[in-house]
């Protein structure tokens, strides 16, 4: 039975009340601020149910080792304190606890903690006022979610405030390849055949989202200077797949 600890950092733009069905790419234009944290709370508690199957299926289970990589990037001792954050069904909790390290896993879409199936204690927050205290915790990991923030540098700067010094960070999202040749086979894969996978298995409007949240992503030095920034100084970045995704890793100054 999951250990549901009750979180006490989100707010209204985190509430399940009077939530559009839009995605946050309404009329193909990316919606920003509250619109787009309100959107895509309902578009993740619109797929929680099929989500895991979805993702294995359009990867092809390279998610699957993606997440697994991210935990052995941590480079954490035995026990550590890992909060996964955007944690949505537990994927990375369970990796982590299989890499005996000790997780807690917080998401603000009730539907995916409501899937969840790690054992992991579990709380709905808001990721830009997580309701932990300073330098609590070992390491922090993140799947596939840095496009869906609404301020990319304020979630940069809590991961700052929540790890200790010491601690690391393994953030695994998607992207777009370098390489002209893959950028264009995996521009046709990502914007033509994955959003018709999940409107067959699941969410037509969620899975149409997809490709275009690359957008939300800034260029990848913005992305390092920022975590530098916010006390990352050794943050770097690695390609996976080709650049199908990348892993951000660093080390809390």
């Amino acid at each position: 039975m999951t250990d549901r600890v009750e979180g006490t950092g989100a707010d209204e733009s985190s509430t399940a009340d009077g939530l559009t069905a839009l995605s946050p790419a309404e009329g193909g234009d990316l919606l920003e601020g509250d619109d787009k944290a309100r959107s895509v709370q309902s578009m993740f508690d619109r797929i929680a149910p099929r989500y895991d199957m979805v993702n294995r299926i359009m990867t092809f289970r390279l998610d699957v080792r993606w997440r697994r990589k991210a935990v052995r990037e941590l480079g954490l001792a035995d026990g550590s304190t890992v909060l996964d954050l955007a944690c949505g069904t537990g994927d990375l909790c369970i990796d982590l606890l299989d890499a005996d390290l000790a997780p807690i896993g917080m998401d603000f879409s009730a539907g995916m903690l409501g899937s969840g199936r790690s054992g992991a204690p579990l709380a709905q927050a808001d990721v830009l006022r997580l309701p932990v205290p300073d330098a609590s915790f070992d390491g922090v990991t993140c799947g596939f979610a840095l496009r869906n923030f609404t301020d990319l540098h304020a979630f940069f700067v809590e991961l700052g405030r929540v790890t200790r010094p010491g601690g690391s960070i393994a953030l695994v999202d998607a992207a777009e390849p370098e390489n002209r040749i893959l950028r264009f086979g995996h521009s046709i894969y990502f914007q033509k055949i994955v959003p018709k996978i999940g409107g067959l298995l699941s969410d037509k409007s969620a899975y149409g989202y997809l490709p275009k949240s690359l957008a939300y992503l800034p260029a990848p030095e913005e992305m390092i200077a920022s975590l530098n920034s916010a006390g990352f100084n050794d943050a770097r970045r690695q390609l996976l797949f080709g650049g199908a995704a990348q892993l951000i890793t660093g080390t809390r100054s």
